[in-house]
C-alpha cells in the first residue's frame, strides 16, 4: 500500500530558505561565539517589558487565548488610529499573506502580481494555492516598476504585492507612487487588492512621510501589513498584523485557524507596545548602524545599495566571489545572507547589528577580502 502522492506543484516548489542559525554554525566550525546578521532581527533583542510579560504569563500556557485576540486588535487600532474592525493578526505576517491568497484567489482562475525578485513567501504561497503568477523584474538599480506592475494586472488579478522598503534591496518607493498604483488598479483591475507590506517601514529615515499607514491613506483596495518581528523584537514569537478593508477582515476571521496567535505572543506584543524607550533605542541603533555599515562597506570597495530597512544589500569588489566570501565569514563566526535564492548569486545582505557586531563584521570582511 503506497502513500497518497503530493501534488506536482508542491513537489516542484523551492521551499523558503531561512537564514542559518547560530547553533549550527557553532557546531559546524567549532566556534564559541557567532554573530548572526542574516535574518533582519532586532539588534537589541527583545523588549525588557515584553520579556517580563512572558515570564509573568507563563503559567497561562495551558489556556487557549481569547478568540480573535480583541485586546491586541484594540491596542493596534489605537496605535494606528483605525477602527478595530480593520485589524487582523496572525502567526507572523506569513499567515496573513497565505490567507489573503487563499481567500481571494481561485486555483487556475485568478492571477497574482509581484516583483522579481521579491519576498519569497508571495510566490511560494501563490504556487501552493495553484494561482498563476505574473512578475515584473526590478529595474537595474533595484527600484520597483510600479507602473509595470499595474500593466500586468487585468480582470483576473486578485492580489498585487508591493514591499516597502523592499527585501532584499532596502529600496523604498515614494508614497505617492504606491497611491498611484492603487488608483490604477481600481480602474484596471477592480477586483484586485493591493497588499503593501510595510514590515520594514519603521526603519525609514522619515517614516511619517513614507508610510501609507502613518499618513492615514487607506484606499478601499489596499491592505497594509506590519510585523512584530523587526523593531518590536519578537521574531521568535511569530506575530504579524494587517490593516485591511472591513470585508476582508471579516473573511479573515472566518477562515483563520483558531488560536493561531498564542497567549504569550499576545501578552508580549501588548507589553512591547508600551516599551517606547526600547523601540526608540532600536530605531536609533538601526539608523546609525546602517550609515556606519554603508560607509564601512564602501571603504572596502563594495557596491552598496541605498536602504531604508534594517539591512544592506551589497556586492563585493571585482574579483571576489560572494559564495566563497560568505563561507569564509562563517568560518570567522559571522553569519550574513547570500542572495542566491533571490536569483542574485553575486549579492549579499547584512542585517544591521549593534555597533560592536557591525564593527566585527567589517573587520572579518576586510580580513576575508585580504585573504
Amino acid at each position: 500500500m503506497s502513500a497518497p502522492s503530493v501534488l506536482e506543484r508542491i513537489r516542484a516548489l523551492d521551499a523558503y530558505a531561512p537564514g542559518l542559525s547560530i547553533a549550527e554554525i557553532q557546531r559546524r566550525h567549532g566556534l564559541a561565539k557567532v554573530i548572526k546578521l542574516a535574518s533582519n532581527e532586532n539588534p537589541l533583542g527583545a523588549s525588557p517589558l515584553a520579556q517580563e510579560a512572558v515570564r509573568r504569563n507563563a503559567g497561562l500556557a495551558f489556556r487557549y487565548p481569547q478568540g480573535g485576540n480583541p485586546r491586541l486588535r484594540e491596542a493596534l487600532a489605537r496605535l494606528h488610529g483605525v477602527a478595530p474592525e480593520r485589524i487582523v493578526v496572525g502567526n507572523g505576517s506569513d499567515e496573513i499573506i497565505d490567507l489573503l491568497i487563499r481567500m481571494l484567489a481561485a486555483d487556475g482562475e485568478h492571477n497574482i502580481v509581484c516583483c522579481e525578485p521579491c519576498f519569497s513567501i508571495y510566490p511560494i504561497q501563490a504556487r501552493v494555492a495553484g494561482v498563476r503568477l505574473r512578475r515584473r523584474p526590478l529595474r537595474e538599480d533595484f527600484s520597483q516598476d510600479l507602473d509595470g506592475l499595474a500593466d500586468l494586472a487585468d480582470g483576473a488579478t486578485r492580489l498585487v504585492f508591493v514591499t516597502t522598503p523592499d527585501n532584499p534591496s532596502g529600496y523604498r518607493p515614494p508614497r505617492e507612487e504606491v497611491l498611484r498604483l492603487a488608483r490604477r488598479l481600481a480602474e484596471k483591475a477592480p477586483g484586485a487588492l493591493l497588499v503593501v507590506d510595510e514590515a520594514y517601514m519603521d526603519f525609514a529615515e522619515d517614516e511619517a512621510a513614507a508610510s501609507l499607514l502613518l499618513a492615514g491613506e487607506l484606499p478601499e483596495n489596499v491592505a497594509i501589513l506590519r510585523t512584530f518581528s523587526k523593531s518590536w523584537g519578537l521574531a521568535g514569537l511569530r506575530l504579524g498584523y494587517g490593516v485591511v478593508p472591513p470585508a476582508i477582515a471579516d473573511g479573515f476571521w472566518r477562515s483563520r485557524l483558531p488560536f493561531s496567535v498564542n497567549v504569550l505572543a499576545e501578552e508580549a506584543a501588548l507589553a512591547a507596545m508600551e516599551d517606547t524607550a526600547f523601540r526608540a533605542a532600536t530605531l536609533t541603533t538601526v539608523r546609525e548602524g546602517r550609515r556606519a555599515l554603508a560607509e564601512g562597506l564602501t571603504r572596502l570597495g563594495c557596491q552598496v545599495w541605498p536602504s531604508e530597512a534594517n539591512f544592506l544589500m551589497f556586492r563585493l569588489p571585482e574579483g571576489h566571489d560572494a559564495r566563497v566570501c560568505f563561507e569564509g565569514l562563517l568560518r570567522r563566526g559571522i553569519i550574513i545572507r547570500p542572495l542566491r535564492s533571490y536569483g542574485l548569486p553575486e549579492h549579499l545582505r547584512v542585517s544591521v547589528g549593534t555597533p560592536e557586531e557591525n564593527a566585527a563584521f567589517l573587520r572579518a570582511l576586510e580580513q576575508e577580502l585580504g585573504a
